[in-house]
């Protein structure tokens, strides 16, 4: 992780203010290549990511817990001439409003009653060919959202804030 010095400006800018998001979907994946399951509400735990959700590891690895911006997909959506993509063909575990998720990057922040750290960008797979059909990976680079670690495990549900909690990761 890159790290500036508080003093410096590009510190200050990385630092700055920023308006809170919100928790617009959950998915769960319950099995690998398995279908996306919509719920209202969903259980982060420390350590392993979301309950029920395949991708549950055991070695507090950096991939936890999936984001993707509201904004990025209808971005996404954008690119392969789509008026809309359902976030469930993204497979990832949460869509977020109203905020630049790249801004939480090796940042700590909260999502309901969890502590989350931004732990790095979340790359497309080839299986966005499969999901979005031709272009798709493609239309996705750059706007797949954001991988995080659950420090704090709690509770999460639709309509949640999500917001920043410091300046930089412990």
């Amino acid at each position: 992780m890159a790290t500036f010095p508080t003093g410096s400006s590009i510190g200050r800018l990385l630092a700055g203010p920023m308006r809170p998001g919100r928790l617009e979907w959950i998915g769960l994946r319950p099995a690998r290549r398995s279908a996306v399951l919509t719920q209202g509400s969903a259980t982060l735990i420390a350590g392993h990511g979301v309950a029920g959700d395949h991708y549950d590891t055991q070695r507090n690895g950096p991939r936890q817990v999936t984001l993707v911006a509201a904004e990025d997909l209808a971005a996404i959506a954008g690119f392969l001439g789509l008026r809309e993509i359902s976030p469930e063909l993204l497979r990832r575990n949460l869509v977020i409003r109203g905020i630049n998720l790249l801004a939480l990057k090796d940042r700590r922040f909260r999502v309901g009653t969890a502590l989350l750290e931004g732990s790095g960008e979340c790359a497309p797979c080839s299986r966005m060919e499969e999901a979005l059909g031709p272009g798709g990976y493609n239309a996705v680079r750059g706007h797949g959202g954001i991988t995080a670690r659950v420090i704090e495990g709690g509770d999460i549900a639709i309509g949640d804030v999500v917001e920043r909690v410091d300046a930089t990761a412990a």
